[in-house]
C-alpha cells in the first residue's frame, strides 16, 4: 500500500508518501508563499528524489477541511487532478483529525486548535487507545469558550497542537482548569504524513471515494457568504 498524502489546509503546505509503515519522504513548506505555488513544485522534488512512479501509489489522500478556504481549494484541485489523470481513490482526511493524529501515543486528551477568526476555532477533541485514535468530539467549528468549557468538564488532562495555539494562548492560560501542554515545534501544525499515515487506515476500512466525488468540507459558509447573507436580512427587514 503506497499513499500520496497532500495537505494545504492551513498556513502550513505538506506533501508525504507512505508505503505500509514507512514514511518514503515528507516535504513541508511553513512560509509566506501561496500554496498554488509550493505545493506541485513540492511533489515534483519528492517524486525526484525518491524515484517515485505516480502510477504505482494506490490512493491520493487529502486535507479535505475545515481550514482556509482557498488552501483547502487548492488541495483538493490538486488531489482531483492527480487522482482523475492517473485513475487513482481519493481519501479525505478530515483536517483536525490529520492535525490529532500528529500526537499518536500521546496519553492525555488532545485538542487541535485552528484560527478560524473571530474568536471561533476550528477544533475536536480525540484520544488514542493502544491500536487507533479515538474521538471525543468530532470536528466542529465553535467559540474558543464552548471548546475550553467542554474541556474543564472532562477533567482530564490535555495537549494542545495547531496554528490556533499562539491566538488563542492567552484565553488558555486564564480559563483552562485542568493540567495543560502544548505540542512542540515538530508536531504542531499540519503534517502531510500524518494525512497519509491516516489514510491507510482508511484505505484498509474501504474508505475512498472516486476522484470526481470529492469536494472540501468547509465547516461554514466563507466570511463573504456569511456578510451577503447579513445584508439580504437587512434588506428584508
Amino acid at each position: 500500500m503506497k499513499i500520496l498524502g497532500l495537505d494545504s489546509s492551513g498556513l502550513v503546505a505538506g506533501v508525504a508518501v507512505v508505503e505500509k509503515d514507512n514514511l518514503l519522504a515528507e516535504y513541508t513548506v511553513n512560509y509566506k508563499k501561496t500554496h498554488s505555488q509550493t505545493l506541485l513544485p513540492m511533489l515534483d522534488a519528492i517524486a525526484k528524489m525518491i524515484d517515485l512512479d505516480l502510477d504505482s501509489i494506490d490512493a491520493i489522500a487529502v486535507a479535505g477541511g475545515p481550514g482556509s478556504f482557498t488552501g483547502l481549494r487548492i488541495g483538493s484541485a490538486t488531489a482531483k487532478g492527480l487522482g482523475l489523470a492517473l485513475q487513482k481513490p481519493l481519501i479525505q482526511i478530515p483536517t483536525v483529525d490529520g492535525l490529532a493524529y500528529n500526537l499518536w501515543g500521546c496519553r492525555d486528551m488532545v485538542c487541535p486548535l485552528m484560527d478560524a477568526r473571530r474568536n471561533q476555532t476550528y477544533t475536536g477533541l480525540y484520544e488514542f487507545t493502544a491500536d487507533r485514535m479515538e474521538t471525543l468530539k468530532s470536528q466542529c467549528a465553535v467559540g474558543i469558550d464552548e471548546i475550553v468549557e467542554e474541556i474543564n468538564r472532562r477533567s482530564r488532562p490535555v495537549v494542545f497542537l495547531g496554528d490556533g495555539v499562539p491566538v488563542f494562548r492567552p484565553y488558555l492560560e486564564e480559563n483552562c482548569q485542568v493540567p495543560y501542554s502544548f505540542a512542540p515545534a515538530h508536531l504542531n501544525k499540519q503534517r502531510a504524513a500524518s494525512v497519509a499515515a491516516l489514510a491507510c487506515r482508511y484505505y484498509r476500512e474501504g474508505k475512498t471515494q472516486p476522484a470526481a466525488a470529492h469536494s472540501p468540507d468547509y465547516l461554514r459558509l466563507s466570511q463573504a457568504e456569511r456578510e451577503r447573507q447579513a445584508k439580504e436580512r437587512q434588506e428584508e427587514k
